[in-house]
């Protein structure tokens, strides 16, 4: 990708005017009654996004559509295949946007530009399903090539959001390779409330501390691994705490995510106290 079209990209996530587009279609996505489901179209039970796998069939498909149509013969195969990446980018693309409504600004308006030259690829090959099922055998793969163009512009697009912004990456991975090994004190045991959210620094590393009892501590890696969110700034409540940014939902006792759009777990601390009345923690991947 070039610098002129990387700026370009860059230049659509700087556009405070595509708000005005943005923030409706957030608040429809967010609203729509998918209960459970919606846990399973962010990926939680896989451990990451499940957008990226989902696309791999359309995508697939029509690229495979695209080589078959080169070759003489293949037409009948050519037009199931153009017609399987058509249904089949109904689920991915409902993954896409219950992801994007849970991302930044920058993010969601390169998600915008990403959801546009997609919408385009699939109305090309939907009509060029037609064309091909008409007997206009030419104009079908005439469409069909120009939605691979569209597709690819749309998979570079996608390429720019989830590495150049990082949407959807875990952002609690570097947390082990930021910390010492070994234990280190947070402060002194009577320095925290039972059952309120904490903030305390292992270097350069933000931690929440929950105090559940007397000599029961639960300590999590602070920013959500959902979009670094401040945990320590949100609700606690039935052992667990939940990211004031997005509403992922983290368990107290181990890290894990239970609920809200994060597909990764917290880093979960070890926690003792010594003999002079210390919390100390560890985490037993540091390093």
């Amino acid at each position: 990708m070039g610098i002129r079209t990387l700026k370009l990209l860059d230049a659509v996530g700087a556009c405070e005017e595509l708000d005005a587009i943005t923030e409706p279609l957030k608040h429809i996505v967010q609203s729509l009654p998918l209960g459970r489901l919606r846990g399973v179209l962010h990926g939680r039970p896989l451990g990451h996004p499940l957008h990226p796998a989902v696309v791999q069939v359309p995508v697939g498909a029509w690229i495979s559509a695209g080589v078959l149509d080169l070759v003489p013969g293949s037409e009948r195969a050519a037009r199931l295949l153009v017609a399987v990446g058509v249904v089949t980018a109904a689920p991915a693309a409902w993954t896409g946007w219950v992801d994007w409504a849970e991302q930044h600004e920058q993010q969601m308006r390169t998600g915008l530009l990403h959801a546009t030259s997609i919408s385009a690829a699939v109305g090309l090959y939907g009509a060029s399903w037609a064309a091909r099922s008409r007997g206009r055998g030419g104009l079908g793969r005439a469409l069909g090539f120009v939605g691979l163009a569209a597709v690819c512009a749309g998979a570079a697009i996608g390429g720019h959001l989830a590495y150049r912004q990082a949407a959807g990456a875990n952002k609690a991975e570097p947390v082990p390779h930021l910390v010492e090994p070994g234990w280190h004190i947070l402060g002194r045991v009577e320095d925290f409330a039972t059952g309120e959210a904490e903030r305390r620094m292992i270097g350069e590393v933000p931690v929440l501390v929950v105090r559940e009892s007397d000599d029961v501590f639960h300590v999590l890696a602070d920013r959500c691994s959902h979009f670094s969110g401040p945990l320590s700034q949100g609700e606690v409540a039935d052992g667990c705490v939940t990211c004031p940014w997005h509403g992922s939902v983290f368990r107290l006792a181990d890290g894990w995510n239970v609920g809200g759009p994060a597909t990764a777990p917290q880093p979960s601390f070890a926690t003792r106290t010594d003999g002079d009345g210390n919390l100390q923690v560890r985490l037993s991947d540091a390093g």
